[in-house]
């Protein structure tokens, strides 16, 4: 990497941790532009070389976090395989999910974060496009595990966008207000159902379609 391409990246790199802490802090709304830029010691006019908007370095703070998580957790899941055992697809998964929710529960100000202003639109761009240069593309990484695991999953994408609504809607309130029960006590129900999920999106089960009316 070039003098002139590492010093944008590491503009960039400022910009999206000095965000992070305000909005962590603050709050998107109630943090400016202005803000992030005097913070983050650029000019305010050189922030609109990286993006648009608060919004869209909101957008790619969440994709560049998200995957930042996914990250620790895959090379966790890898460490456990080489020095446990390998385990299969599904138990992948819930690995990777158990993982992402104890970090979240560490963390509950990157939780708030993410849960606040997540949407299946921002989430899919945190799964396909790389942020920085140290992201995980984590749909390369998905379908890399399923080729692996021999499995035939019919619309992963639907199944892995079930898994990822499942997971923000339920554990959120589970660690934050501990509502209806605390995490802990929710994960065994959460994992199972996670467990019929991709049983359904296996091919050759029968999917269920309500006959109403009949």
């Amino acid at each position: 990497m070039g003098k002139i391409e590492l010093n944008k990246l590491q503009k960039q790199t400022s910009l999206l941790n000095t965000a992070y802490e305000l909005f962590t802090t603050k709050g998107v709304n109630k943090t400016s532009i202005a803000e992030i830029s005097k913070a983050a010691g650029i000019a305010k006019g050189t922030f609109y070389l990286y993006f648009k908007d608060k919004y869209d370095i909101r957008n790619k703070l969440i994709s560049h976090e998200s995957s930042k998580l996914f990250g620790k957790a895959k090379t966790a899941l890898d460490e456990y395989q080489i020095q446990t055992k390998k385990v299969d697809f599904i138990d992948q998964i819930i690995f990777i999910v158990d993982y992402i929710i104890n970090e979240l529960s560490q963390n509950q100000s990157l939780l708030a974060f993410i849960s606040k202003n997540l949407s299946w639109g921002i989430f899919k761009q945190a799964l396909t496009k790389n942020v920085a240069p140290e992201n995980v593309n984590f749909q390369d990484v998905f379908y890399k595990m399923i080729d692996e695991s021999d499995e035939k999953i019919e619309n992963p994408e639907i199944m892995i966008f079930q898994i990822i609504e499942l997971v923000s809607s339920t554990t959120y309130s589970a660690i934050i207000n501990k509502e209806p029960v605390d995490v802990e006590t929710l994960k065994p129900y959460l994992y199972q159902t996670i467990r019929t999920i991709i049983i359904n999106h296996q091919s050759g089960d029968e999917k269920y379609l309500p006959k109403f009316g009949i």
